[in-house]
């Protein structure tokens, strides 16, 4: 059984190997002479143990490293200045997203398509909620009602891996012709598994002849509909997942700090798909 240390270990191995094949990612320093004692694969790398603890918070997250771990982060500075740091480092997260399963073995080309709210207040508060909504927070409903936030749009492979993901504010449709064109582009050709809200034929007819790849949902499949049911069960244990590590209780006060928070979220999700993470 892998113990904490061998976890932050692997984690820390994986990102800063990463970075000194990819010097060019830490461009975004402006100062010449920025070279941080306290390393970016560093402050990742505590973001990240979020999901190994399982805590909700990336403030108990810290606590516990700084509390237990010390020793490994010498130069560990405040809770303020270390979020700052992971927050402004959420484009280097995005590249390790792709490169966690970029060995993993993704047979054949079978995708699925969805979103899933992330709500920034609960319910009780929608009468009066101000929180990000200059930033495009806004109100959308599903299945179980009425939430406030921004939805959370995923390409995930067959096999569990989550491609692409992108934030839109709640109120957006799932079949945006902008937000389909972003994710499908990740897709290699195959076949796209889609709900019943991706019904716009001749958006469809567009993304299949553009993309090569053919777009079903469980309208289209006929005397096959549960067969499509069951195959998309696995983009529901993909988002269950992610609820275990509390992608739908996110803190954050700013628009940076939500989005950073939850594509570690998903980070964390495809390092353990990938075999990288117990």
């Amino acid at each position: 059984m892998r113990s904490i240390v061998d976890s932050f270990t692997e984690i820390y191995v994986f990102i800063a190997d990463f970075l000194a094949e990819q010097p060019a990612l830490a461009d975004w320093r402006r100062s010449n002479n920025a070279d941080p004692a306290f390393t970016d694969a560093e402050v990742l790398t505590i973001g990240l143990m979020q999901g190994v603890f399982g805590v909700a918070t990336l403030k108990q997250t810290y606590g516990l490293i700084k509390n237990n771990w010390h020793d490994a982060f010498p130069k560990l500075g405040s809770y303020a200045q270390w979020l700052a740091r992971l927050h402004r480092l959420s484009g280097i997260v995005g590249h390790l997203l792709v490169e966690a399963i970029r060995h993993h073995k993704m047979p054949g080309c079978l995708y699925l398509l969805d979103s899933k709210p992330i709500p920034v207040c609960k319910p009780v508060r929608h009468g009066r909620v101000r929180l990000l909504r200059e930033e495009g927070a806004y109100f959308g409903k599903n299945s179980v009602g009425w939430f406030f936030g921004f939805k959370l749009h995923a390409l995930v492979h067959h096999s569990g891996a989550i491609l692409a993901v992108l934030f839109t504010p709640a109120n957006c449709p799932d079949k945006d012709p902008d937000v389909m064109h972003t994710l499908l582009a990740w897709a290699a050709g195959g076949a796209v598994l889609g709900d019943m809200g991706y019904r716009d034929q001749a958006l469809i007819a567009q993304l299949e002849e553009e993309y090569g790849l053919t777009f079903l949902n469980p309208a289209q499949t006929g005397t096959k509909r549960r067969l499509i049911s069951q195959v998309r069960e696995r983009i529901e244990t993909t988002y269950s997942s992610l609820y275990n590590r509390f992608i739908d209780r996110v803190l954050s006060r700013s628009w940076q700090g939500l989005w950073n928070t939850v594509l570690l979220k998903v980070l964390h999700y495809n390092l353990c798909q990938a075999g990288r993470l117990a």
